[in-house]
């Protein structure tokens, strides 16, 4: 007897995403523990312009495998709705100056290594 288990969302949504590499794809360092920078923000997939600009594949596999300082960065650099629309590829993110110049900086610094953000006022 055949039995089909349909699998979840999230089985479904990992299985089509890059797996994770041994280093950071903006910084290229080695680093253990990286995170997936969604290049569409997930909370943007639901309105409409974004589901007319990119297919629902694009929307879910669009990702980055990033290291903690870089994925800050990004976020740093510009707002979600911007990185979604504008910046949402590698290149793209590094067309920033600021982001750029900042992985160049990062690029030389030790696997451990975890700069510290001065916050503007």
């Amino acid at each position: 007897m055949n039995v089909f288990i349909r699998p979840s969302f999230k089985q479904t949504q990992c299985s089509s995403s890059p797996p994770q590499p041994d280093n950071c794809e903006l910084c290229e360092r080695p680093v253990a523990r990286l995170t997936r920078h969604h290049l569409i923000p997930k909370h943007l997939h639901r309105k409409k312009r974004f589901q007319k600009l990119f297919t629902k594949e694009d929307l879910i596999t669009r990702t980055l495998w990033v290291c903690r300082p870089c994925h800050n960065a990004i976020h740093k650099a510009r707002s979600e709705y911007e990185l979604g629309l504008y910046f949402n590829t590698r290149e793209k993110l590094l067309q920033l100056e600021e982001l750029r110049t900042f992985v160049e900086w990062l690029r030389d610094k030790p696997e451990g290594f975890v700069p510290k953000f001065v916050r503007q006022k």
